[in-house]
């Protein structure tokens, strides 16, 4: 099947799917100033969307996991990530977003949150290949069952207590996902030790040893677009997802590094970024949006003390009144 992983150049640089931080408000501000190769969105529970549009009826315009797959036609390729443990939600979800026009659909099997393990979804997948290569069928039934074949791919990481590559990547490969994106960390590690980067050749390996057309990413602890080029060249990966690093840097896939944005230019696209925050329907609490302050007004004289007015802010114009009257920086 084409796709836009066919298209899209090699290696590829690609935005991570971050609950609460990757929204429609900041991926809009991302499409404007560094557009990534490929943007996911935030994950969604398939079982939520199930039951909030299914069971109990909500209206899309009031439903806020509707509202988490909200995009632009500016971010694509978009590729929406769901999550179950269930293989008729999966299905259910995935034809869901082939009819709202994604370009495809990610199954996340590496969120290491115990409400989403409790599903047996998430990184309890690992514990569980063959519900896993299951999930991977009932994506690619769902999205046919929309009329668009769109290409189904992997969220995972390298083990759940220890590293078990040999056996976890094989079984994914045999479901012939479009793409495997593997966060070099097991569950049990969560991001409290540096990714295990010296593994990504050997994912290569298994993929080619088993002659598969699966592109295979790397993710984590990537800390800008030269570092994301160099990790590519070292290990041979067909891509690198970027994260954390997007914190305060919409300029990330330009290559351009955080400390060496001008404050004004930072705090002129915080500006905006908060506007198009107040747009998402339905609304977000303001509260959520406080984040994106910490990182953004940081690292310049007299950003500790411009944070704290900041974070007293209730709306978009409250932060840029604030902002106009410290005119050194803006």
């Amino acid at each position: 099947m084409k796709s836009f992983w066919n298209a899209i150049p090699k290696p590829c640089f690609v935005l991570a799917p971050m609950a609460d931080i990757t929204d429609a408000a900041y991926r809009k501000i991302i499409a404007e100033l560094g557009k990534p190769d490929v943007s996911w969105s935030e994950f969604v529970s398939a079982d939520g969307l199930y039951h909030t549009r299914e069971v109990q009826k909500l209206p899309d315009e009031e439903n806020p996991l509707m509202r988490d797959l909200a995009y632009t036609d500016s971010e694509r390729p978009i590729v929406a990530q769901i999550f179950s443990g269930k293989p008729e939600m999966i299905t259910y979800a995935a034809r869901l977003v082939a009819e709202l026009g994604f370009d495809g659909v990610d199954i996340n099997m590496g969120c290491p949150d115990r409400s989403v393990e409790k599903q047996g979804a998430g990184a309890a997948l690992i514990k569980n290949p063959a519900l896993a290569a299951e999930l991977i069928a009932a994506a690619k039934d769902g999205a046919r069952a929309a009329g668009r074949e769109i290409p189904v791919s992997v969220k995972t990481r390298i083990g759940y207590i220890s590293e078990t590559l040999d056996e976890w990547i094989p079984t994914l490969l045999l479901a012939e996902p479009a793409a495997i994106t593997v966060h070099l960390r097991t569950r049990k590690e969560l991001s409290d030790t540096p990714a295990h980067w010296e593994l990504m050749t050997h994912i290569v390996a298994l993929r080619d040893r088993a002659g598969s057309a699966t592109l295979v990413l790397g993710n984590g602890d990537v800390q800008s677009l030269a570092d994301a080029k160099h990790k590519a060249r070292e290990t041979g990966a067909d891509g690198i997802m970027l994260g954390r690093a997007i914190f305060g840097n919409p300029w990330l896939f330009t290559g351009r590094v955080r400390d060496d944005i001008p404050p004004a230019e930072r705090l002129s696209a915080l500006v905006n970024l908060a506007y198009a925050f107040e747009a998402i329907t339905p609304p977000k609490h303001f509260s959520i949006f406080k984040k994106h302050i910490k990182a953004f007004v940081s690292g310049f004289p007299g950003a500790a003390e411009l944070r704290a007015e900041l974070m007293k802010a209730e709306n978009a114009a409250q932060i840029s009144t604030i902002l106009t009257s410290a005119p050194k920086l803006l």
